[in-house]
């Protein structure tokens, strides 16, 4: 019962950042059916992105496999896919084969460098396009080489966020002018975003190209992990005036010394002053005295741990599906609320059924 219930939508199955908007859309609601290559056997990975949805197995290097999609479109609201610049078309399910069956058809299309530009048909990856936008320069210790940031920012934030929210934008504007039209969801340009903000720091001056030496970046000593006795690690957060102060209350640390909070003069020697003090207790007993207060604190948790912890717990963060663990449909809605309905699909095991509810027949060899 999700607020995009009674839209329909398909995913031409890829890898990454497509199942994962596809997961976004189906935990929403929406009625997504994956067309999947058909398989001659072998043992598939059941990825939790590919929850929710159902399994329709199709082979678009014949002719009827690409007419049995294009009757699909024909009632459908959306369709989206993955594959570079050109491929589509070739395979004769590109945006305009798709839109000339249905004109209020949603077309999105995802991929690293974009449908255009000098780089738009060479291969790449999560860390190539956020080299490209300016992200991954930022992210690193200071003095030391960029870190990859796994492919969160590109494949997921800058890529599969972006399409999902495009093909929700692209749904709501068909409904006003009945017409569709095509995404096209950038890697570069969606990671290029994400970093508006530094942008804006960088418009006053407050932003450098040093990695490591900036507010948000682990150059402060009051935003940054610290070891603790057990050898595990803690994130502290304490930007503002009043929850700065108060981390120096509860951890017993001298005001008089510390008290020059933006001074980024002494950031490095306030660092060593934090590092020590938090080597001389467990990460447990540090939850005991900071978590809960208003000194930004938290443990740095593994996705073994997280399940676990009583915040995440009381608010079903993670659930279990099939018997197995995954994270919870989000964000959260009141009244529509967000549900995951089954687990991973095998490869084509709902053909028959999905053709036969759209109303669809299949031709010999599709």
């Amino acid at each position: 019962m999700g607020p995009l219930k009674g839209f329909r939508i398909i995913e031409l199955v890829g890898i990454g950042p497509g199942p994962f908007c596809g997961m976004m859309l189906a935990d929403m609601g929406a009625e997504v059916i994956s067309i999947e290559r058909v398989q001659s056997g072998g043992m598939k990975i059941k990825d939790i992105a590919m929850r929710g949805r159902r399994s329709v197995a199709l082979d678009l290097k014949t002719p009827e496999g690409v007419e049995t999609l294009l009757k699909l479109c024909e009632k459908a609201d959306a369709i989206f896919e993955g594959f570079r610049p050109g491929v589509a078309e070739k395979l004769g399910v590109g945006p305009e084969d798709c839109l000339a069956r249905n004109q209020k058809l949603v077309y999105g299309r995802i991929t690293g460098w974009g449908q255009d530009g000098p780089l738009a048909k060479t291969a790449g990856h999560d860390i190539n396009y956020i080299a490209l936008s300016g992200a991954l320069h930022a992210i690193g210790r200071k003095g030391e080489k960029p870190i990859a940031p796994l492919n969160l920012v590109g494949d997921f934030g800058g890529g599969a966020m972006m399409l999902a929210f495009g093909i929700v934008c692209g749904l709501l504007e068909a409904q006003k002018s009945g017409k569709g039209q095509v995404i096209d969801s950038s890697m570069v340009d969606g990671s290029a975003a994400l970093m508006t903000m530094f942008f804006t720091l960088r418009g006053y001056g407050m932003f450098t190209e040093e990695r490591g030496a900036g507010l948000l970046d682990g150059g402060a000593h009051f935003y940054d992990t610290y070891e603790t006795a057990d050898e595990k690690y803690i994130a502290i957060g304490a930007i503002e005036p009043q929850f700065y102060l108060q981390l120096l209350e509860k951890t017993g640390l001298d005001k008089q010394k510390l008290a020059n909070q933006m001074n980024k003069s002494q950031w490095e020697d306030y660092k060593e002053t934090l590092a020590e003090l938090f080597k001389t207790k467990t990460r447990d007993q540090w939850c005991e005295l900071l978590e809960g207060t208003d000194t930004c604190f938290a443990p740095v948790l593994s996705i073994w741990e997280a399940p676990d912890h009583p915040h995440n717990q009381a608010r079903g963060t993670y659930t279990e599906v099939e018997g197995v663990l995954q994270p919870s449909p989000t964000p959260r809605f009141s009244r529509t609320k967000a549900t995951i309905t089954h687990g991973p699909r095998s490869s084509g095991e709902d053909t028959e059924a999905v053709l036969a509810e759209w109303g669809v027949l299949a031709p010999a060899g599709a």
